[in-house]
């Protein structure tokens, strides 16, 4: 039997709450309830990728007022917690420029299956949220828009990641966050060369439905250009609570099949192959409406 898939690769099990410390979220019981969801969603490949910030070893690759706050946990109680369980290891590695050798050095010597590479500094502002925000009107949104895909070209080259997470975040408010004045995809451009020349996995997540811009990551523009460039997907949620597990799938599944992707990527211990996507089959409501 051909093997086939429904992924969601990109979960957090940390939720906002800074009170909150590793033994509360890093454990047996939080991980089944994911598990559970993902089964009720039709999910049938489930890995976490926490974000680096939340754990105190990120201070050696990066520092910021927003990490210093955040960076609380223990990376390898987090590793020791998701390998003793049935899904899958991943990280959320936010891609600092200069950084590099930083980060690798951080990653490399745990048993990861998959890094996710994102974006979500461009220098000391912050693209998706509120504090330190680069959207408070004092830079062009255009040149915000071009330095940020320049950059996703960069994360895409440095060989550091296995999948891009939400590519085109930059839009993640719509219009409340300044949208480019002219089209995108000359802006897209540079992303695309890198996404084709390095073979990184390109994430199609439906976290932006959940966002002001409403709409998947990538847009459907970014989408054809990656198709015509020959890039392969990954499917994810970006889900920071149970309920968030599979969120909108059917119009995620609707999505890649519009635009011809029938395959998505799988990994395990960092390698990668590509499946059939499965049919979908829903067992339960579990798709919250929540950040």
């Amino acid at each position: 039997m051909t093997e086939t898939a429904i992924t969601d690769y990109h979960l957090h099990l940390r939720g906002d709450d800074l009170t909150a410390r590793a033994d509360d979220h890093f454990n047996a019981e939080n991980i089944a309830r994911y598990v559970e969801a993902a089964t009720a969603a039709g999910v049938t490949d489930l890995g976490c990728a926490e974000h680096m910030y939340r754990f105190t070893e990120a201070l050696t690759v990066w520092r910021h007022p927003f990490w210093d706050e955040w960076a609380i946990d223990d990376i390898d109680q987090y590793v020791e917690a998701v390998k003793a369980s049935p899904i899958k290891l991943g990280i959320e590695g936010d891609y600092i420029l200069g950084a590099e050798e930083k980060l690798a050095a951080m990653l490399g010597p745990r048993p990861f299956d998959y890094v996710v590479g994102s974006v979500h500094f461009l220098g000391d502002y912050s693209l998706d949220t509120e504090e330190y925000t680069i959207w408070d009107g004092t830079q062009d949104a255009n040149d915000i828009w071009r330095r940020y895909f320049e950059t996703l070209a960069s994360a895409a080259r440095s060989g550091l990641f296995d999948i891009l997470a939400h590519p085109d975040l930059v839009k993640v408010w719509g219009r409340a966050g300044r949208l480019p004045s002219v089209d995108p995809r000359t802006m897209y451009e540079p992303a695309i060369e890198a996404i084709a020349e390095s073979g990184i996995a390109v994430e199609v997540s439906t976290a932006g439905l959940r966002k002001g811009v409403g709409e998947i990551y990538p847009a459907p523009a970014f989408m054809e250009m990656c198709v015509e460039a020959g890039a392969v997907f990954a499917l994810s949620s970006d889900a920071h609570e149970p309920g968030q597990i599979g969120f909108r799938y059917p119009e995620a599944l609707e999505f890649l099949s519009s635009h011809g992707v029938g395959q998505i990527a799988v990994f395990e211990g960092r390698e990668r192959k590509l499946v059939p996507v499965s049919e979908l089959k829903i067992l339960g409501n579990t798709a919250g409406e929540g950040d």
